[in-house]
C-alpha cells in the first residue's frame, strides 16, 4: 500500500538478450508482467521487421483457430476453458500445431462436405419415395361432360374401356405456399389440357440444401424437383422399393459419417482451446521481439523498457534463469533518461475502484501525490451527505456486500451485461457509499423519511404546558404550540446523537435543517479544499521546489483561510457562544461577511467579539496582498534562477532523488507551467526562458484559483441542496403512498389485502427514484466536488501508466 500515496520510482532498463534465449526471457517476462517495453523500431515499417514471418504465421493459426471455433459453435458444442497455466509454447512446437490444426481442419471440411452431400442425396430418394407413394391415385382436377364424378380417377384398371388412353406424367415436390400458383401457371401454358394433383407428404422432409438453379421450364420457376414417373405400377413399386433401400443405406453412411465428425470435434474441443492461448502468447512474444534492435555482430538482441525499480532484483534473476540453457546470460541495466517515467500505482480489489475515479480525471505525473487514498474515505463521505438515510443506504450496502461475498463465483465473473459489470467493478465503492450513508442517515434521524427515537428528546412538552399555563381555551385558539427553550426545563440538553426527533414533528423542520445542513456544507467544503492545498506542500518537498512554498503555498492558504476560513470560524463560534436566550438577538452572519469586504459597519447587527471589524479589515487587506505574489513571484525567481544558470560557473546538473530525472524548474520553456510545477524533466542546455509565457501561465493559475475559492466554496452547497431534495422526495413518496395505503383499510382483514400492492409500489419507487435516480446524481455531485473543488488544488493528473508486457489478458 505505499505506492498508493505516490507513484512507485520506475526507472529505464535496457536489456542485452542473447538471440538463442531472445524467445524465452521476454516469454518469462510476459508471464510476471514486470517490464514495459519501447519499440526501438519506431521508423521500420512493420513489413520490415525481423520476426514479421513468425507474427503472420500465428495470424494465419488464429484464422484457423476460428474456423474450428466456428464448427464447434455450428454443432451445439461449448470450448472448455483451458486448465491450468498455459506458458508460451517453444518456437520449435509451431510447425507441430500448424499441422495439427491443418488436418484437423482439413478433416472437418471433407466430412462436414461428405455429410451435406450425403443428406442431399437422401432428402432427394426420401423426395422420390415420397412423389411415388403418393401417385397411385390421382383425382380428376375437372369434371367430364359425361357426368362422371368429379373425383373419378382418370386411369382405370387395365383392361378397363379407356386402355388405350395416352397421358403423358410429370411428378414432383414443391413448396405447399407455391403449389396453387403452380397450377394456374401450367394450366395457363398448356391452355388447359392439365390435370394436376396436390398431396400433402407424410412426413415432413427438410432440404438441407438452398435450391437455387437457373430456370428451366416453367416448373422450375417454382424450384420444383421433378423425377422420373413409371406408368405402369409394377415398375412404379419396384423403384419405390429400391429407393427405400438406397434410403436404408445412406442412412447408414450418414451415421457413421456423423459419428467420424463428432470425434474430430470432440479432439478439436480438447486441443483447440490451450492452442488459442499458446498461440496468443507466441505472437505476443513475437511483437515485443520486433519492437527490439540488433546488435552489430548479430549475436544479441537489445531492447529497452519501464520498469519498477523494486522488481529489478526478481527481472534479473528471472532474465539469467531463462538464458541459462544459451550459455550466455541476457544483461539488463538501468540507463538515465530525461524522457517523464510512466506512472506505477498498484491496486487491489479494494483500491482498485478508487484509483479508477481519480484515473478517469487523468493518470498522475510520475511521483505525484495520488488522491486515491484520501478518496476512500472523501468521496463515499460526501456521497453519504448527500443521500443521508438509514433505510436507503442500508439496502445500497447489503446489494454491495452480496457482490462482495459472491465476487469469487465464476458466474458473476463471467456476465456480459454491462450494467451489471459496472456495478460489479465498483462494488466496494457501493459498499463504503451505503455505509457512511447509514451513518449520515442516524445523524439526520432519518430512515425511509421516518424519524427514529433512540435515545429520549431533549424537548420536554410537559414542561411547557406547566410553565405556560397553556388552558383549554388557548390551545383551542392556537392549533400551533411553540415550545420555548428559554423557559426552564423545556430544553433539557442536546440529542446524544444526531437531530432530536422532536423535530420532525415542528412545522419550522425545514427552516432548521435548512440552516444546519447550509453551514454544514460550507464548514465541509472549506476544509476538503485546505486539504487539497496543503496535499500540494508534499509535491513542492518531494521535487525540491522549496520556493513554491513561499510563493504558492503559503499564499494560497492565506487567501483561502483569511476569507473562508474566517466564515467557518464564524459559524462555529456563534453555535457556541450564543445560547437559547440571546438567540433572538444573534448576530447574521451573512451581513457580517457582506460587510467585511465592504469595510463597513451596520449598527443593527452587533458583533459576535471585541474588535471583529479590525481583524475583518486586516484579514481581507492580507488576502488581497497576496493576490500579487501569486502572480509574480513564481516567474520572477524563475527569471532570477535562470539568468544565474547561465553564467560560466562550470556547475552541471543535479539529477534528482531518483539519479534519472533533471528536477530544473529552467524546463518552463519546454514543458509549461503546468508540468514544471511537478518537476517535469527536461534540456537546461537547450531551454529557453521567455517570461510573458511565463507570467501568462501564472496569471491563468492565479486568477483560476482566486476565483475558484469563491466559486468552490458555492459549488459546495450542492451538499445542502442535494440532502435537502433527498430527504423531501421520500417525505413524498412516504405521503403520497404508504401513509394513504395506511388510511385506506381499518379492520384488519381489508388492511392487508390493501398494503400489499401499495408496499410493492412504494418499495419499486424507492429503489428506482430514489436508489437508483437519486444515488446516481448524488455520486455525479460527489465525483464533481472531487475533481474540480479538491483534486484541482495540487493534481495535474497529465500522465500516463506504466503498461507492463503480460499475458494476464491471454490467460
Amino acid at each position: 500500500m505505499g505506492s498508493m500515496f505516490r507513484g512507485e520510482e520506475v526507472v529505464l532498463v535496457q536489456f542485452f538478450l542473447p538471440t538463442s534465449a531472445a524467445y524465452s526471457c521476454v516469454s518469462q517476462l510476459g508471464e510476471l508482467g514486470l517490464a514495459e517495453f519501447r519499440d526501438l523500431n519506431a521508423s521500420v515499417s512493420a513489413f520490415q521487421r525481423r520476426f514479421v514471418g513468425d507474427v503472420r504465421r500465428c495470424e494465419e493459426l488464429e484464422k484457423t483457430f476460428m474456423f474450428l471455433q466456428e464448427e464447434v459453435r455450428r454443432a451445439g458444442l461449448v470450448l472448455p476453458p483451458p486448465e491450468g497455466r498455459l506458458l508460451a509454447p517453444p518456437p520449435r512446437d509451431l510447425l507441430r500445431i500448424q499441422e495439427e490444426t491443418d488436418r484437423l481442419a482439413r478433416e472437418l471440411r471433407d466430412v462436414r462436405g461428405n455429410q451435406q452431400s450425403l443428406r442431399a442425396q437422401l432428402h432427394q430418394l426420401q423426395l422420390h419415395s415420397a412423389v411415388l407413394g403418393q401417385g397411385h391415385h390421382l383425382p380428376l382436377a375437372a369434371a367430364p361432360m359425361d357426368g362422371l364424378l368429379e373425383r373419378s380417377p382418370l386411369l382405370q384398371p387395365p383392361g378397363g374401356p379407356h386402355q388405350d388412353l395416352r397421358v403423358n406424367f410429370v411428378a414432383g415436390a414443391v413448396k405447399p405456399t407455391k403449389a396453387a400458383a403452380l397450377e394456374r401457371l401450367l394450366w395457363r401454358a398448356c391452355r388447359g389440357f392439365l390435370i394436376a394433383s396436390f398431396r400433402e407428404t407424410e412426413q415432413q422432409l427438410e432440404d438441407p440444401v438452398t435450391i437455387g438453379q437457373k430456370i428451366r421450364k416453367i416448373t422450375d420457376c417454382f424450384h420444383c424437383h421433378v423425377f422420373p414417373f413409371v406408368e405402369q405400377e409394377e415398375g412404379r413399386l419396384g423403384t419405390l422399393q429400391q429407393l427405400q433401400q438406397q434410403s436404408l443405406e445412406l442412412q447408414e453412411v450418414l451415421g457413421e459419417t456423423e459419428r467420424f465428425l463428432s470425434q474430430v470435434l470432440g479432439r478439436v474441443q480438447q486441443l483447440l482451446p490451450p492452442w488459442q492461448v499458446q498461440i496468443r502468447k507466441m505472437k505476443a512474444v513475437y511483437l515485443v521481439l520486433n519492437q527490439c534492435s540488433m546488435s552489430a555482430t548479430h549475436k544479441c538482441l537489445i531492447a529497452e523498457g519501464w520498469c519498477a525499480s523494486s522488481d529489478l532484483p526478481t527481472l534479473q534473476q528471472v532474465l539469467q534463469d531463462s538464458s541459462s540453457e544459451a550459455g550466455v546470460s541476457a544483461v539488463v541495466h538501468c540507463i538515465p533518461c530525461r524522457e517523464m517515467p510512466p506512472t506505477l500505482i498498484r491496486t487491489n480489489r479494494f483500491t482498485a475502484g478508487f484509483q479508477g475515479i481519480v484515473d478517469a480525471y487523468g493518470v498522475g505525473r510520475y511521483q505525484e501525490v495520488n488522491p486515491a487514498p484520501y478518496t476512500i474515505i472523501t468521496f463515499p463521505f460526501l456521497f453519504a451527505v448527500m443521500f443521508g438515510d438509514v433505510g436507503h443506504g442500508l439496502l445500497m450496502f447489503l446489494f454491495a456486500l452480496a457482490m462482495v461475498l459472491a465476487e469469487n463465483r465464476p458466474a458473476v465473473k463471467a456476465a456480459q451485461n454491462e450494467i451489471w459489470q459496472t456495478f460489479f467493478s465498483g462494488r466496494y465503492l457501493l459498499l463504503l457509499m451505503g455505509l457512511f450513508s447509514v451513518y449520515t442517515g442516524f445523524i439526520y434521524n432519518e430512515c425511509f423519511s421516518r424519524a427514529t427515537t433512540i435515545f429520549p428528546s431533549g424537548w420536554s412538552v410537559a414542561a411547557m404546558a406547566t410553565q405556560s399555563g397553556w388552558s383549554d381555551a388557548f390551545l383551542a385558539e392556537h392549533p400551533l404550540l411553540t415550545l420555548d427553550p428559554a423557559v426552564s426545563g423545556v430544553f433539557l440538553g442536546p440529542y446524544p446523537f444526531g437531530i432530536d426527533p422532536v423535530w420532525s414533528l415542528a412545522v419550522n423542520h425545514l427552516t432548521f435543517l435548512n440552516s444546519f445542513k447550509m453551514k454544514m456544507s460550507i464548514i465541509l467544503g472549506v476544509t476538503h479544499m485546505t486539504f487539497g492545498v496543503v496535499l500540494g506542500v508534499f509535491n513542492h518537498v518531494h521535487f525540491g521546489q522549496w520556493h513554491r512554498l513561499l510563493l504558492e503555498t503559503l499564499p494560497e492558504l492565506i487567501f483561502l483561510l483569511g476569507l473562508f476560513g474566517y466564515l467557518v470560524f464564524l459559524v462555529i463560534y456563534k453555535w457556541l457562544c450564543c445560547s437559547a436566550t440571546s438567540a433572538a438577538s444573534a448576530p447574521s452572519l451573512l451581513i457580517h461577511f457582506i460587510n467585511m469586504f465592504l469595510f463597513s459597519h451596520s449598527p443593527t447587527n452587533q458583533s459576535l467579539f471585541p474588535g471583529q471589524e479590525v481583524v475583518q479589515s486586516a484579514l481581507v487587506v492580507l488576502a488581497l496582498a497576496t493576490v500579487p505574489v501569486l502572480l509574480l513571484g513564481t516567474p520572477l525567481f524563475l527569471r532570477w534562477q535562470h539568468r544565474r544558470s547561465l553564467r560560466p560557473t562550470g556547475r552541471q546538473p543535479e539529477e534528482d532523488k531518483s539519479g534519472i530525472l533533471d528536477s530544473s524548474d529552467a524546463s518552463v520553456a519546454g514543458w509549461g507551467s503546468d508540468e514544471e510545477k511537478v518537476g517535469c524533466p527536461g534540456d537546461r542546455e537547450e531551454a529557453e526562458f521567455v517570461l510573458s509565457e511565463v507570467l501568462m501561465h501564472q496569471a491563468i493559475h492565479t486568477i483560476e484559483f482566486c476565483l475558484g475559492c469563491i466559486s468552490n466554496t458555492a459549488s459546495y452547497l450542492r451538499l445542502w441542496a442535494l440532502s435537502l431534495a433527498h430527504a423531501q422526495l421520500s417525505e413524498v413518496l412516504w405521503a403520497m403512498v404508504m401513509r394513504v395505503g395506511l388510511r385506506m383499510g381499518h379492520e384488519l382483514g381489508v388492511a392487508a389485502v390493501v398494503l400489499v400492492p401499495i408496499f410493492a409500489a412504494f418499495a419499486g419507487l424507492t429503489v428506482a427514484i430514489l436508489l437508483v435516480m437519486e444515488g446516481l446524481s448524488a455520486f455525479l455531485h460527489a465525483l464533481r466536488l472531487h475533481w474540480v473543488e479538491f483534486q484541482n488544488k495540487f493534481y495535474l493528473g497529465s500522465g500516463y501508466k506504466l503498461s507492463p508486457f503480460t499475458f494476464a489478458e491471454e490467460d
